[in-house]
């Protein structure tokens, strides 16, 4: 028993003498992830590992430097790319010929249509005024009525001028009756005289009987240009009160229509130069004047003669065909435009004085016109002006322009026939490059 046991003490000693680190924990002490690792050694102390260890290191170091030469390597050929890549792009686009659309344009040398608000008036009008006082005593139209020249309009009741009239007519006869009276007291004094002046001669009568007989003559000659020239007096008072006496029947002085009534049966009329009385007025509407202003624009190219179309808005589909016959030859100095009016056939009284329409003249133009579509304008701060391709290159031209209804521009300098010009031209197109046109 003691030989069996003293191995045992004599280990004890040994165990005893190991550092308290060596000694393995206590099962009681150990953490459950180290409760199987009793008979593992230590990582640090396995030389296999730590070389799988660093060759993977190495592994990995140099795989990151690999991929980063690579980005560097892509970024640099990718700048370099893109470098030669723009330089390609600049190259060719400064030596590029950029394709424009154009339009070729052509000068305009037919008239000019104008449209123009006209008014219409009558040919001819008139107000009849009284020329006789009295009272109207008959009354044959109204407003509206077509008269034709002569036709009786009114009668006028004048008993004064009537007896007026009258009464120069019996000294009329009064004034004959002493005229002949003086021819026959004449003719009796040129015997007298005669006879008077043959018995002086013969001794039979005295110079003095000759002498009054001889002034008696002479006395009743006299008296007999009285007598005349009373008698032409009294036929001219009788002419006057004739003429006066013909107002009395109010007629028409053309053919036309009545417009304007002022008096009824019964009213009391007066003939004064100041105050007169109004009667009738009337017009003559078988032609009507157009009265136009036209501007200063179209003064050199109208002419008397010309023919001219009207239409009115209340009637579509009409037109009416006059010509300009007559112009004021002179501007007004305030609105600068030429009075001109248009004689219209209106012999089926379609149209009326009053009446507005709209009148289309055809102007000769005086110079001629180009005309350029919108999308070939250039607006800056120089003004109006549209590019044009020349010997294939861009060249701006300055545009005077004449009208512009927003589709087309006329120009009237600028640009000549047979110009091509450039719709839209970009914004980065500049005079004197080349371009293709088409």
């Amino acid at each position: 028993m003691n030989q069996i046991n003293r191995p045992e003490a004599d280990t004890q000693p040994a165990r005893a003498s190991r550092p308290a680190a060596e000694r393995p924990p206590a099962p009681d002490d150990r953490r459950p992830d180290q409760a199987d690792a009793g008979d593992r050694p230590a990582p640090h102390d396995d030389p296999a590992a730590d070389r799988r260890r660093r060759r993977i290191a190495r592994i990995l170091a140099i795989a990151a430097v690999i991929v980063l030469a690579a980005m560097v390597g892509w970024g640099v050929w990718s700048h370099a790319a893109t470098k030669t890549a723009a330089a390609d792009a600049l190259h060719a686009r400064q030596t590029a010929v950029p394709s424009v659309r154009t339009q070729m344009v052509k000068a305009n040398t037919r008239p000019e249509v104008v449209d123009l608000p006209g008014t219409m008036e009558a040919f001819d009008s008139a107000t009849l005024y009284a020329r006789a006082t009295g009272y109207i005593a008959k009354r044959t139209v109204d407003i509206g009525s077509h008269v034709r020249a002569g036709d009786v309009l009114a009668v006028i009741a004048a008993p004064d001028l009537d007896q007026q009239l009258a009464q120069a007519v019996a000294q009329l006869a009064q004034t004959r009756a002493a005229m002949q009276q003086a021819l026959a007291s004449r003719g009796l004094a040129q015997a007298n005289n005669r006879r008077t002046s043959v018995l002086v001669t013969e001794g039979w009568a005295s110079r003095q009987q000759g002498d009054t007989d001889r002034t008696t003559f002479s006395t009743q000659a006299a008296g007999v240009g009285v007598a005349q020239a009373n008698l032409a007096a009294q036929v001219a008072q009788v002419n006057r009160l004739t003429e006066l006496a013909g107002f009395e029947r109010v007629v028409a002085p053309f053919d036309g229509v009545i417009t304007a009534r002022q008096i009824d049966v019964g009213n009391l009329v007066t003939a004064d130069a100041a105050s007169g009385t109004s009667l009738f007025s009337i017009a003559h509407t078988n032609v009507l004047r157009v009265q136009v202003y036209v501007p200063q624009e179209y003064f050199f190219g109208l002419k008397d003669g010309q023919d001219a179309t009207i239409t009115v808005p209340q009637l579509p589909g009409r037109v009416f065909h006059g010509r300009v016959a007559r112009n004021a030859a002179a501007l007004a100095t305030d609105t600068r435009t030429l009075l001109a009016e248009v004689d219209v056939d209106n012999r089926d009284n379609a149209l009326s004085a009053g009446l507005y329409g709209i009148v289309h003249l055809q102007v000769p133009r005086t110079t001629p016109v180009v005309t350029v579509p919108t999308q070939a304008v250039i607006f800056s701060k120089e003004g109006l002006s549209a590019a044009v391709v020349e010997d294939g290159k861009i060249a701006i031209r300055h545009l005077d322009v004449a009208e512009d209804d927003g589709a087309q521009v006329q120009v009237r300098a600028g640009l000549k026939d047979g110009d091509r010009v450039i719709l839209n031209l970009p914004v980065d197109l500049t005079p004197g490059m080349r371009v293709d046109a088409h």
